[in-house]
């Protein structure tokens, strides 16, 4: 059974339910869904669903630019977008707050922090998709990150992959610091490379389909490297 006729037969149960959409949602994987490794992956598919259909409705409208972004974002058949805009449209009318579903996905992926942190690059490149940060996408994404028990440190580093505010954004990206000798920036910069390939994504849960979050991820660590040599270069000429 693929992802997708998993998500099917969860969101009909989901919705024959009452109340909290998304817990159902989270609460039936455990009994529709027997492979484990099928099971993370739609988990994370209805982590990503849910959670950009909650953003959307924290930040007031449901833009084209949201849209386009969660498409972009992951690609899925088209025979299946009713069920994925279903979903969708479950998540923004369940009377659940956002955070008590953050705290449900938290808790299944418990101790699993690189697969939060996959979940949480994902909404900020739908929170991104007009350019800007708005201040409601900035306060949902700071409590869904403290409900995946990040601290002030890793939620900064996940936005300065997103969203430019200093000169010290490609160290906050590399989660080095400023001052530590250009060796070890570049053996920071090597490791994270290798830890965060698609194929380490998808060892972890990361469906095929979200692929996109790895090959943006890397393009930050990429483009953050490449800002400190340089200034490297300048500092050395």
């Amino acid at each position: 059974m693929s992802i997708w006729s998993s998500l099917q037969a969860i969101v009909g149960n989901a919705a024959q339910g009452a109340g909290a959409v998304l817990g159902n949602v989270v609460d039936a994987l455990r009994n529709l869904v027997s492979d484990e490794e099928q099971r993370r992956q739609v988990a994370f598919t209805v982590a990503m669903i849910g959670l950009s259909a909650k953003m959307a409705k924290a930040d007031g409208v449901v833009t084209n630019d949201e849209i386009d972004a969660f498409r972009d974002l992951v690609e899925f058949p088209q025979n299946e977008a009713e069920n994925v805009a279903r979903l969708y449209n479950l998540a923004k009318q369940d009377v659940a707050g956002f955070d008590a579903y953050a705290r449900k996905i938290s808790r299944l992926f418990e101790g699993e922090t690189a697969i939060l942190e996959d979940i949480l690059d994902g909404l900020f490149h739908i929170a991104m998709a007009d350019g800007v940060l708005h201040d409601r996408e900035a306060a949902y994404l700071e409590i869904v990150a403290s409900e995946f028990g990040m601290d002030d440190v890793e939620y900064r580093r996940v936005r300065a992959r997103h969203v430019f505010v200093g000169e010290l954004d490609p160290y906050v990206v590399l989660g080095v610091d400023a001052d530590i000798p250009y060796d070890q920036v570049r053996r920071v910069y090597r490791k994270l490379v290798a830890e965060n390939h698609p194929d380490r994504l998808m060892a972890r849960g990361v469906p095929q389909e979200f692929i996109k979050i790895a090959s943006d991820r890397l393009a930050a660590i990429n483009a953050a490297f490449d800002q400190i040599e340089l200034r490297q270069r300048g500092a050395s000429t």
